[in-house]
């Protein structure tokens, strides 16, 4: 078997729910993307990508029927290029990475595009269709921006509670107090701010055409403890998880090129792909699926924790992140989301992994090498991991 590489990698600024992005449908925010990453690599040529995979969420609007091959028609692509689209919630456009590293491995692809997108400013509602014809009663839309919806009878309540509350439940059992939490939050947010200052995340971002948003759209870089203390909870009473604590919603897209050693394309490799983790846990504690998603990873790629030198966690939650921190006593937290987070930079959630997985990409090209993990949890209990080396 080949090794597969990260060639390139692009995204979009994130936008905030119903702001700068959410006039643009998601099938054109990925387009730009794609369109970007040829645009950067003019001697790649078109004919020559074996795929498109692109992993999106929701699905339920705009984006479907196949929102990856739509891009690739929008995109300009010749129609000979296939594409598909994944779905594993907010680790999709982590599926999508590692479909793509799996095909150019086992050699059925030597170039694929894989990423995705999310527009959860323009989830639709949807209704449910009636069990019998001409129903009396009235009907409920339901809002498919996020989280459980038309749930089947069958599956169990404790499983279905809402997000910030299994994050409530984490805090509780990994004793995550609300200053820890707000701490690292306003961390999140000031890494964020001073690497946008610094030129960190120039190389990675690419404009969407007609939109007047150059950097992510979520970012306050004055954020502190003490400005976040004074959030109510949002779940419980007496809770600990805020606005401010957890992520956004958000609308973006986010693309890589993986392709093997004889890849039709001139750019070096940012970095290699070494090992892939996926796990799984209750649906009620999903905040710490990337926990043993990682250690599968790092196994498949040879590696310990000792060998990492950063880590792009997506965090979900900042009760979330510290729950796994907890779970991996062997890294050191200062090594985790050097240049901010979720919280901060946004978690639109099909575009997350693309957008993790690149930047620890482009951050190993900076460095010249060195080892790095992207892991994501996974809404209904699951977490994806990536190892990527230089």
């Amino acid at each position: 078997m080949t090794a597969s590489f990260v060639y390139d990698a692009v995204r979009t600024p994130f936008g905030r729910f119903g702001k700068s992005l959410a006039g643009v449908r998601p099938d054109d925010l990925l387009a730009t993307v794609v369109e970007a990453l040829l645009e950067r690599n003019p001697d790649v040529d078109p004919a020559l990508i074996d795929d498109v995979v692109a992993g999106a969420a929701n699905q339920a609007g705009e984006d479907n029927r196949d929102v990856a091959r739509m891009a690739v028609l929008l995109a300009g692509l010749p129609t000979s290029v296939p594409g598909v689209t994944v779905n594993r919630l907010c680790g999709s456009s982590v599926q999508a990475v590692i479909d793509a590293s799996r095909a150019v491995e086992a050699g059925d692809s030597r170039l694929v595009l894989a990423g995705g997108v999310e527009s959860m400013s323009r989830a639709p509602w949807v209704l449910p269709k009636p069990e019998r014809a001409y129903p009396a009663g009235d009907a409920a839309l339901a809002s498919t921006t996020l989280g459980w919806r038309l749930i089947n009878t069958r599956m169990p309540k404790e499983w279905t509670i809402s997000l910030g509350e299994s994050n409530e439940m984490l805090a509780d059992t990994y004793g995550i107090t609300r200053e820890e939490q707000d701490a690292f939050a306003a961390a999140s947010h000031q890494k964020a701010a001073a690497a946008w200052e610094a030129g960190v995340y120039d190389g990675e971002i690419v404009a969407v055409p007609g939109v007047d948003l150059a950097r992510d759209e979520g970012i306050r870089g004055d954020s502190t403890v003490e400005s976040l203390s004074g959030l109510k909870p949002a779940f419980r009473p007496d809770g600990t998880i805020t606005a401010g604590n957890a992520s956004p919603l958000n609308d973006g897209a986010s693309m890589v090129i993986v392709g093997g050693e004889d890849a039709p394309i001139a750019a070096e490799p940012l970095a290699r792909i070494s090992g892939r983790g996926v796990a799984a846990v209750d649906p009620d504690v999903f905040g710490i699926g990337p926990v043993e998603a990682a250690h599968r990873a790092l196994a498949a790629a040879g590696r310990t924790w000792a060998d990492v030198d950063f880590v792009e966690l997506n965090e979900a939650f900042a009760a979330q992140s510290l729950a796994c921190l907890r779970l991996w006593p062997d890294l050191d937290p200062e090594r985790v989301n050097i240049h901010g987070g979720a919280i901060a930079i946004g978690h639109p959630l099909g575009a997350s992994g693309g957008r993790i997985v690149g930047h620890a990409a482009h951050e190993l090209a900076r460095r010249g090498s060195g080892v790095a993990v992207a892991a994501i949890c996974i809404g209904v209990g699951q977490g994806l991991a990536v190892v990527l080396e230089r």
